[in-house]
């Protein structure tokens, strides 16, 4: 557990194989708020970790990008857990999904909802098929500038939990290894429409959360994706150092 922007605690769990961390995110306000709840099996040990910083019973709202197991699969048991919590979740996914996966009716938000917890301001953004999922998502507390940028940034192997070390080089490595991006025409303008948030600390999925030229990253990451998705136009793949192979 580290808090990686003010109120913001990152759960961190390695699992290997498949050689990733996993990670949640709790904010805390006057309606606490979980990012990512982890898989079922995961569930006992994140709430014991949760709670050295406040009750489980307390979590108001449990979110999650798009629908995948270590994202949402135990959410239940959150409900369960916390009986005045509610699953909230992109319009689409709950159409989709939610509606009919949550124990509990889920609060549906639309693009750019905001959900006021108390002391944070978290931004529902809707971003399908990036990194990866149809009702893809991520969210933006206005009031630290944190994203919470879910698989973007996936990075093989242990670290810090802060870093300010450069993003896209392990991310790439770990795409070539995973091929969970799609690449779409969308894919490099909706990351570039991230780096117009400005934010200034990446929460990440699955690597650790970065303090540093937050713009610029999500900048390069789109334009290496806008070339991988021209290469393969081409018949070409990118390696994750940029050459054409």
């Amino acid at each position: 557990m580290t808090e990686i922007a003010p109120d913001t605690y990152r759960i961190s769990t390695y699992v290997d194989p498949p050689g990733l961390v996993f990670n949640q995110f709790l904010v805390t306000g006057e309606e606490p708020l979980l990012f990512h709840t982890g898989p079922r099996a995961m569930f006992p040990t994140i709430a014991e970790t949760l709670r050295t910083v406040l009750p489980v019973e307390q979590l108001r709202w449990i979110t999650f990008g798009h629908l995948e197991a270590d994202e949402c699969g135990s959410m239940n048991q959150w409900l369960a857990a916390a009986p005045d919590a509610q699953v909230a979740h992109g319009l689409l996914g709950c159409s989709l999904s939610v509606n009919d996966m949550s124990d509990r009716p889920p609060r549906p938000l639309a693009d750019g909802e905001v959900i006021d917890i108390g002391g944070h301001r978290l931004r529902r953004i809707e971003t399908p098929h990036v990194p990866h999922g149809w009702d893809a998502g991520l969210y933006f507390d206005d009031t630290t500038s944190t994203l919470l940028c879910g698989d973007l940034f996936t990075a093989l192997g242990t670290g810090p939990a802060i870093t300010e070390v450069e993003l896209v080089g392990p991310a790439l490595a770990a795409e070539d290894l995973f091929h969970a991006t799609c690449l779409t025409p969308t894919t490099a303008a909706t990351i570039r429409s991230l780096a117009d948030l400005a934010p200034t600390t990446l929460a990440l999925m699955h690597g650790p959360s970065y303090h540093g030229d937050c713009v610029s990253a999500l900048t390069d990451l789109a334009t290496a994706y806008d070339e991988r998705r021209q290469a393969a136009a081409h018949g070409r793949t990118v390696g994750h150092q940029g050459s054409p192979q």
